[in-house]
């Protein structure tokens, strides 16, 4: 029972990274652009939902709403103020720039919200008063929370998927992807596509920080700064710009996470983490279900 639970745990937290891998992919895949203060997004939304909730009294589902469309409009501001003009720039002056405003962002909330950790309640309620099932006559307890995060990360990949490929935004997306250049020349508004892509990554980064807090109940200004990082390693995992390989990548890296937890040890976990990583890209450097893409010279 003690692997089938470090199982479930894996995929569970798989599932946040994958949610959150799914706005380094998307940004890299259109606007080829790391957005490095991706992962602080994921903070601000966490902490939005919180006050609404803890302080407000709003519903958790209003809630998590309500941080949605903030962290939307700071997507948005952010490519707007950041980003847009670096699109013509060295792939090293908008790294530092991703840099320079993940730093800002976490010493922004230190000030608004202080640097003392707030214990997040969970947005998933209780039923007949118990946080979980029990299954197999009690040997094993799945909480709630857990069994959300995985539905929620599956029903936002397949919502994706479809947006991508069946909706006229998404071949949109895909075009730019592409070709800008010919993308314009085709009547599609490139900023517009770019800023969309930044808003849905930055509301299902809200999504991944509320969930992420639910299962880890503290929060502090730097809360996003390591599962934005390991995202972003599943991402390229997974092969950065494939939104299945973001979903593979995530939900392989949480299960490796938590079974290096369970059975080597919690403090090389994250190095374990990295190492096969490493690997990976030693044999398939473009990640598991990456193309590799011929260029021009």
């Amino acid at each position: 029972m003690e692997f089938l639970f470090n199982l479930i745990s894996g995929i569970s937290l798989g599932s946040i990274y994958a949610i959150i891998a799914l706005g380094y992919t998307m940004v890299y895949g259109i606007a080829k652009m790391l957005n490095f203060a991706h992962g602080d997004v994921i903070m601000v939304g966490a902490y939005i939902c919180f006050f609404a909730t803890m302080r407000f009294g709003m519903p958790p589902l209003a809630g998590v709403l309500l941080s949605m469309v903030v962290c939307t409009m700071l997507g948005i501001i952010i490519e707007r103020l950041a980003y847009k003009p670096l699109r013509q720039a060295p792939a090293l002056a908008v790294l530092i720039t991703a840099i320079g405003m993940s730093y800002f962002l976490q010493n922004s909330a230190q000030l608004l919200w202080t640097s003392s950790p707030k214990v997040f309640q969970s947005v998933v309620g209780t039923i007949n008063g118990q946080t979980g099932l029990k299954l197999f006559d009690g040997a094993l307890s799945v909480s709630y929370v857990t069994i959300v995060t995985i539905i929620v990360c599956v029903i936002i990949m397949l919502a994706l998927v479809t947006f991508v490929n069946k909706t006229k935004t998404g071949k949109a997306m895909r075009a730019v992807s592409e070709d800008k250049g010919a993308a314009q020349l085709m009547g599609i508004n490139v900023n517009t596509t770019i800023s969309l892509t930044f808003a849905i990554g930055s509301a299902l980064a809200a999504v991944a920080g509320v969930l992420l807090c639910s299962a880890y109940p503290t929060l502090v200004p730097t809360t996003g700064a390591m599962p934005g990082i390991k995202a972003f390693t599943a991402a390229v995992f997974g092969g950065i710009g494939s939104i299945p390989g973001a979903l593979i990548g995530g939900i392989l890296l949480g299960i490796i996470e938590i079974f290096a937890k369970a059975y080597i040890t919690t403090q090389l976990s994250d190095a374990i983490v990295f190492a096969v990583l490493i690997v990976v890209l030693l044999v398939k450097p473009t990640g598991l279900l990456g193309k590799k893409v011929s260029e021009k010279v």
